[in-house]
């Protein structure tokens, strides 16, 4: 292996698609990191790791595992086959979502002038209410009598 690689990919005839690691990374953090991407421990064989259900996808599977250990910064040594920065197959065709398109309206219709805002209408002062106006003749008070006895 080459000095400063953390992880190793490859294909194995007995266990299928297999990880291993070196000193430079902790044991029990290299468990951690393998078993979380699907790998398990061969029994008698300390250190290497297998593929779980390796008939299951097992080649994309471990090319995601190198990819996401590279990127939390680890360096790798894997198969053509399984490094993802050599075998990535071609990209895939981008069907067009309208999402460019619309975007592109929007900062248009962004730059541009609106004619909902318009200049401000201009405001007039308050109009007066009518005061209505004043009875001719007063009303009439009634006053209570001493005594509490209203008088007609």
């Amino acid at each position: 292996m080459q000095p400063g690689t953390h992880f190793a990919f490859g294909d194995h005839a007995t266990h299928g698609f297999v990880a291993s690691f070196t000193s430079s990374v902790p044991a029990h953090l290299a468990h951690w990191y393998l078993v979380r991407e699907q790998f398990e421990p061969v029994p008698d064989e300390p250190g290497l790791y297998r593929l779980s259900e390796p008939e299951r996808d097992g080649p994309r599977r471990t090319r995601q595992a190198v990819h996401d250990l590279r990127r939390q910064g680890y360096t790798m040594q894997a198969d053509i086959c399984l490094d993802p920065s050599i075998s990535a197959g071609p990209p895939r065709p981008v069907r067009p979502n309208g999402l460019q398109e619309r975007r592109s309206r929007l900062a248009q219709a962004a730059a541009g002038r609106t004619t909902q805002r318009s200049t401000p209408p201009t405001t007039s002062p308050p109009s007066a209410r009518p005061i209505p106006p004043k009875p001719t003749s007063a009303p009439t008070v009634h006053l209570a009598a001493p005594g509490g006895v209203r008088s007609r």
